[in-house]
This record gives C-alpha cells, structure tokens and sequence, in this order.
C-alpha cells in the first residue's frame, strides 16, 4: 500500500517563538497548582497545543467579573511589566500572553504577592489570540516589548510583526487603541515601523523618529541586557482610527 502524502498543517502562518519544555521550579509548580484557578484562562485549543481554536472568544467582562479598559501584552515574559502596571492600574484589566509556562508561573506568583487580581493569562500563540480569543475591539492597548528580533538574516522571516500582522491587531483593538512596541534590534525597529507606517487604520501616536519611552514599561532584564550589548532601545506606538 502507498504511503500517504497528506501532511497535517497545524497552522497556516510560521510561530514566532520555538516552544521549550524546560522544568519549572518547585514554587513555580504550586503556583500553577493554587493560583491557575484564578488567573490563566482555559483555552477551547485546536491542533497544536498553544492552538485557539476558531470561535473560542471569551467575554472578557465575565473573566474580569466586570467591564474595565483591557490591556493586553504580547510576550509577557516573567511578567515583569505587566505585574507591576497591573498593581498599578486597579481600574484597568491586563491580559499576559505566553507560550512559556515557566514564565506564567513566575507572573502569577509576583502578581499573587503584590494582590494583582485584575490580571489574567493565556498560555497561547499570539496571532491567534488576536484573531479569536479576544472580541473585536475588546483591547484599548496592546504591548509587544522585547519580541524575539530572530537577528540571524535566515531566521527573520520568523518575526512577529510583519505585513501580515497589523490587521489582526486593528481587529483586536477599539477604535483609537493603541499598540506600542519596543526592541533594542534596530533592523527590526525599522522593520516595525516600516510595517506600522504603511498599515491601513493606523496612524503614529508620536512625533519626530522614534516615540518617548512608554512611562508603564518598566526596565527588565531583557533591556538591561540590550543596554549592556550597546544596543540602543527604540519605542513605537500607533493608534488606530475612529477615536482618539
């Protein structure tokens, strides 16, 4: 009998992250234990096992237990930037988004300390986040600090934001949302605001080259490491039309 040539495609755009299964510590494995109940969203998942699958959208007011401003962080990390606005902003909602589980420990332990609980996680890939976890026009502000540069000119096809991603963000945002972005890769700040610049229903919120340090984004270990390597740290933010 032939082989079959059918390959199964468990998504049709490339992730920009390569997922890692490294151990979590023993903290970071009671914290999933007691504080997941509270934080992490469940996720109706589809192939793959950081999947939404289509028509998964949650209610973000039934999440929160209320209607408030909804941030929401591409990339979160250890969750050093979000922890901190989300103990910082009572009246507004924060949604980390991560792939590393790891990292969702940590953010819900340093949330769980400092009594963040307007703060939720999803262990998913962000595009689809984007596309169908999140109603449209749920989000007031979206934040990508840091996202991996994929420096190496083989690997850069692999970046986040390209071409192909304002429009999943214009969905996600309300009228006159914001995104902003930060990195310390030049090549792919230029690349960021290339894209945004030529992205229709999105204007600059910034004058000049490169917008002001975003106030909210406090200093992690990610840009302490690009200032140490002599690399300059360059922000962006556009906003998208029909509010201001």
């Amino acid at each position: 009998m032939p082989e079959s040539t059918d390959v199964r495609v468990f998504r049709e755009r490339p992730v920009s992250f390569v997922r890692r299964s490294g151990r979590m510590s023993e903290a970071q494995e009671r914290a999933w234990a007691e504080l997941s109940g509270h934080y992490v969203l469940e996720i109706p998942r589809g192939d793959a096992a950081t999947s939404v699958r289509p028509g998964a959208a949650i209610d973000p007011a039934r999440e929160f237990g209320r209607h408030a401003p909804l941030v929401v962080e591409i990339g979160s990390g250890q969750g050093h930037a979000i922890v901190h606005a989300a103990a910082s902003r009572p009246d507004t909602d924060f949604l980390a988004v991560e792939v590393f589980k790891a990292g969702l420990a940590r953010t819900m332990l340093d949330a769980d300390r400092v009594g963040a609980r307007n703060l939720r996680l999803a262990e998913a890939n962000a595009p689809e986040v984007l596309e169908h976890l999140l109603p449209a026009g749920s989000a007031d502000e979206l934040w990508i600090f840091f996202p991996d540069p994929w420096h190496k000119k083989r690997h850069t096809k692999r970046r986040l934001i390209d071409g192909g991603f304002p429009p999943m963000v214009r969905r996600a945002l309300r009228p006159g949302g914001i995104v902003r972005l930060a990195t310390d890769w030049e090549d792919y700040a230029r690349q960021m605001r290339t894209v945004f610049d030529g992205a229709e229903g999105f204007t600059r919120d910034f004058a000049g080259e490169w917008a002001e340090r975003h106030p909210g984004r406090v200093l992690t270990a990610f840009e302490r490491k690009g200032e140490r390597a002599g690399r300059a740290i360059r922000d962006l933010a556009y906003r998208t039309a029909g509010g201001s």
